[in-house]
């Protein structure tokens, strides 16, 4: 086995903190992937990782081999991209996870065109609301909505997308219409919470430029982005949401916007990807699609 494969058997390991999911990960027997660490652990003369029966971590030395390994491992690819065919037609798997109602709106009525461009490259998509490990799941990039919370991600913005506060007509005949955030105290609102922490998402508004939270009680909180604009639609209260998600239930009256004065800062669309995936002609080609996508969207 060569050296650079050696390197990319050990990133994998450490990536994924287990010989056992590197090897399927990579398609080899678990014992290939044993005897080349320990080759080359022995070619470098030292230790690179701690094992124990629950996990594998990298020793200090493992620790900087591996980022040393990162950087190699991207300019190789890089390297060989200049002087071959696949940064012109990129071939292989593509990992992409993305935020449900996002990608069904903006992305898969559009996606044939990504594959008759690059009909090599084969797409394994994901769609949730939860926060996935990239390195950790083998996924090559992100479509998210909001604030950025992971730094060590390359981060490319896409577009904004415009907030707004809505009821169904039934609710706001049988509460009235609230129309400063101080008449919020008399309302009710389907809440938002997240599956990972079953927190409640606050309401945002802006007053007076500032931007400011305020958790409104309801008596049905949801999940799920269907099910919480069908709740506001059946007369449960006030949802916010991104305009492009309740466009049609707005425009047939199904839903009312209310309190436009206050509606929050636009949330920010991103794709992100690790860095020793961005020189990867797929991730390169998929994220310029996207941008295009998102720009024509806007």
């Amino acid at each position: 086995m060569d050296k650079f494969e050696s390197m990319r058997i050990f990133t994998r390991i450490v990536e994924l903190k287990s010989f056992t999911r590197a090897a399927e990960d990579l398609g080899y027997p678990k014992a290939t992937v044993t005897n080349a660490i320990k080759q080359l652990e022995a070619r470098l003369r030292v230790r690179l990782l701690h094992r124990t029966t629950r996990q594998v971590s990298p020793t200090l030395d493992g620790d900087a081999y591996y980022t040393r390994c990162v950087q190699l491992l991207a300019d190789l690819e890089e390297t060989e991209n200049v002087f071959s065919q696949a940064a012109a037609n990129p071939s292989g798997k593509l990992r992409i996870d993305m935020h449900g109602t996002l990608g069904r709106h903006f992305v898969l009525p559009v996606l044939d065109q990504f594959c008759t461009r690059y009909p090599n490259i084969e797409l394994q998509i994901g769609m949730g609301d939860r926060l996935v490990d990239l390195v950790r799941e083998s996924i090559d990039c992100v479509l998210r909505v909001g604030e950025l919370q992971d730094s060590s991600m390359v981060a490319r913005r896409l577009a904004s997308l415009e907030q707004v506060t809505c009821a169904s007509p039934a609710y706001l005949e049988l509460h009235g219409e609230p129309r400063h955030v101080e008449d919020l105290a008399a309302h009710r609102a389907v809440n938002f919470f997240s599956a990972q922490t079953g927190k409640i998402y606050p309401f945002e508004f802006k007053v007076d430029g500032e931007r400011r939270e305020i958790a409104i009680p309801g008596t049905i909180s949801v999940n799920n982005a269907d099910a919480y604009k069908q709740c506001c639609a059946s007369g449960f209260g006030l949802i916010q949401v991104p305009r492009y998600g309740v466009a049609g239930l707005l425009a047939s009256g199904a839903l009312r916007e209310v309190m436009p004065e206050y509606r929050p800062q636009p949330s920010t669309v991103s794709v992100l990807y690790p860095h020793h995936r961005q020189l990867s002609p797929r991730v390169r080609v998929f994220v310029d699609w996207l941008a295009t996508v998102f720009a024509t969207a806007m």
